[in-house]
């Protein structure tokens, strides 16, 4: 039997998805296909890169966490915003969520269609990318119980995948299988730990926080877990240990197989590494793997997408249609409108072979800083408001408060102005900027259209 939230959504989602489902969103594109491009720039410095970035992340799921557990309501962040900071931050912060979720996912279609080139090199990649858009889109309109099941074994897919290659490179390094001639020396030995200069590792912050995105959909499930008060401390606690550690140590692995700078960045390095060695048929094996890990991500992307719509229609930001559901609980409608965003995928993949992964992640790194940064800084303004009693009561408090919060926000404005003086996401920044100014043109607009209306009918009722 369904059990229903007050909001129409089901609570279907047991702790077991909760912690798949951040993972699986983390777990994706920016590390078995982005990793390709932070290496080239940052060499093996990428690896402070990540223990770095995945410090900031671990303060934004905290505060997130204890805002999720004390009130999972249906649009999480987006609705803490509105609560705390007011109607525009709420409005900002859910619409460029939902835009996040859409480029991320463009950037997962993307990767997927290069990836399926392993095997069809001659099929155009778009037509990969409709394929998945139809198949995924499908699966979200089932049920939410389906959509936690699916990806809970996609999940377990790529974590598995990713300790049977820590394990499976660490017995080439020490045996010396197949004709690599690895050794934990190509962590310094070509170039030392900056190759690229500070500069360059720099610049691989970018592309480094991006794979990090999709993590604070924690807070989304909250709204449609069976126990958000259990669930989510479980799922904030153990996300970000596991993800550095599969990061760091997955991308140590790999560089230590092959020199940093002979890894391509025009495709999977982990396909690349043991096609090189000769073992072909892990190559195919990891191909499966990488694919599986781009339908997981996606699959995540979309609910993420449409369940941030969904409580923006809630609280009168989207349109009310938005805000209907199946039977089993389930905002049809976002789900279809997502998958139809999603068609930009299509275009820039038959436009844009080459360069278009680059290009998208760039933008969702943009959306998904900022909606790290309204996050914190959400939480930092809800806690002022809190009496020291208050504080001390909170269920699951944020650790180093104030101070890891404050440096933390620091961190995310570093990250804008990397941005801004890295050629290749300077144009993403100024997409960001211009898709921020668009939306307050918006808000106004609605503001202004509202209260006319209602002036009308205040009109004509007195009359």
């Amino acid at each position: 039997m369904t059990t229903r939230s007050g909001d129409g959504l089901s609570r279907r989602l047991n702790g077991r998805h909760i912690r798949f489902i951040a993972l699986g969103s983390a777990i994706g594109t920016g590390l078995f296909y982005g990793s390709s491009d932070t290496i080239a720039k940052a060499g093996p410095s990428v690896l402070i890169a990540y223990l770095i970035g995945g410090a900031a992340i671990f303060f934004v799921l905290r505060a997130l966490g204890e805002m999720a557990v004390n009130d999972p309501a249906p649009g999480s962040f987006g609705e803490y915003a509105r609560k705390h900071l007011g109607p525009l931050a709420g409005f900002l912060t859910g619409w460029t969520y939902a835009f996040e979720m859409v480029i991320v996912c463009v950037a997962d279609v993307t990767a997927l269609a290069v990836y399926m080139g392993f095997w069809f090199p001659d099929v155009p990649r778009w037509i990969w990318v409709v394929l998945t858009i139809l198949v995924i889109a499908a699966a979200n309109l089932v049920s939410v119980r389906v959509y936690g099941e699916l990806e809970f074994w996609f999940t377990l897919v790529k974590v598995v995948a990713i300790v049977a290659m820590i394990l499976g490179g660490a017995a080439i390094l020490i045996f010396g299988l197949g004709s690599n001639s690895g050794s934990v020396t190509n962590l310094w030995s070509h170039g030392g730990w900056f190759p690229n200069g500070i500069s360059g590792f720099i610049a691989s912050f970018a592309l480094v926080m991006f794979a990090f995105g999709g993590t604070e959909i924690l807070g989304l499930t909250a709204a449609e877990s069976e126990d958000p008060r259990t669930a989510m401390p479980k799922a904030v606690n153990t996300v970000p240990v596991r993800v550095l550690l599969f990061y760091v140590a997955t991308l140590a692995i790999i560089m230590m197989l092959n020199p940093w700078n002979t890894i391509s960045t025009s495709g999977s390095p982990f396909v690349q590494i043991f096609a090189g060695l000769g073992l072909h048929s892990a190559a195919t094996v990891l191909n499966i793997v990488v694919v599986t890990a781009a339908l997981s991500a996606i699959n995540s992307d979309i609910f993420g997408a449409g369940r941030m719509i969904y409580g923006l229609a809630q609280r009168g930001q989207a349109p009310a249609v938005m805000a209907r559901v199946t039977r089993n609980g389930i905002p049809w409608m976002t789900v279809l409108v997502v998958a139809a965003a999603l068609s930009l995928a299509v275009v820039l993949n038959y436009l844009l072979p080459d360069s278009a992964f680059l290009l998208i992640a760039s933008v969702g790194t943009f959306a998904t800083v900022w909606v790290w940064f309204m996050i914190l800084l959400t939480h930092y303004r809800a806690r002022r408001q809190l009496s020291a009693g208050e504080q001390a009561s909170r269920e699951f408090p944020v650790p180093f408060w104030p101070v890891g919060q404050v440096l933390t926000m620091v961190f995310m404005v570093f990250i804008f102005v990397v941005m801004a003086f890295a050629e290749d996401t300077r144009l993403a920044l100024v997409v960001g900027v211009v898709w921020l100014a668009v939306l307050c043109g918006l808000f106004w607009f609605h503001r202004r259209a509202t209260a006319q209306s209602l002036k009308t009918d205040t009109v004509t009722r007195v009359g």
